[in-house]
């Protein structure tokens, strides 16, 4: 999923949002104050910062002037509307006040990723391949070599989720991903639409399935019924 630097003097705060994080497959980095942030990101050069404002010594806003084309999201305890226009016009991509919800953390995380790894429409759309799987956001086709199908859209977003992570995705982590493209697709109805897509791709012959993690969520492999033949 990639690796996120959390900058964040409060221990417990800290590891919560660390734990939070690996558990939807990211690598984190972390920092306690802002002089070892800025040393921290002189090493390593994290996909996103979470970046905590009250820090000893540099504060966060003295952070955030050093750093430069990584997207950070500030954690900030402050709701006044003027400070979040302040730090927004100052470099910050996205402002979650404290306390938050660990779905609507991944959430934001995942729309500046995509952002990063998709700046453009044209990107975003670009045909991807998983196996023998080939899919065509465009135009909603699913191929195996000269056999296709049409998904959904809610199908088709699914399916690309899966076959762009190196991991398994929570359910969570799949609907809040889902969720600003395909509103439509709840809980309840996920369960359809990964029965109806495992129906399109035997339908294709693929030799790739969607595994069920128990558990955890959703992932691609190679199915063994087909390895064996």
């Amino acid at each position: 999923m990639g690796t996120i630097a959390v900058i964040e003097d409060n221990i417990l705060i800290g590891d919560m949002i660390e734990d939070i994080l690996n558990e939807e497959g990211f690598h984190v980095i972390r920092a306690y104050s802002g002089t070892e942030a800025l040393y921290l990101l002189e090493q390593k050069k994290p996909d996103l910062i979470l970046l905590d404002l009250i820090l000893p010594g540099l504060d966060g806003e003295g952070v955030l002037e050093h750093i430069k084309d990584i997207p950070v999201i500030v954690l900030s305890s402050k709701t006044e509307v003027e400070d979040k226009i302040n730090l927004l016009n100052e470099g910050a991509c996205d402002y979650i006040t404290k306390p938050f919800h660990r779905k609507e953390l991944i959430a934001r995380i995942l729309v500046q990723l995509r952002k990063e790894k998709f700046p453009g429409n044209h990107t975003a759309e670009s045909i991807l391949s998983f196996g023998d799987l080939t899919l065509d956001p465009l135009s909603l086709k699913l191929m195996v070599q000269s056999q296709s199908v049409k998904l959904t859209k809610t199908e088709c977003t699914i399916l690309k989720l899966l076959m762009q992570s190196k991991y398994t995705l929570s359910r969570d982590l799949l609907l809040d991903s889902i969720s600003y493209e395909t509103p439509d697709c709840t809980e309840k109805s996920l369960k359809q639409h990964i029965y109806n897509l495992r129906k399109k791709m035997n339908r294709i012959n693929s030799s790739i399935q969607i595994e069920t993690v128990r558990g955890v969520g959703f992932k691609l492999s190679k199915n063994k019924l087909n390895e064996e033949n």
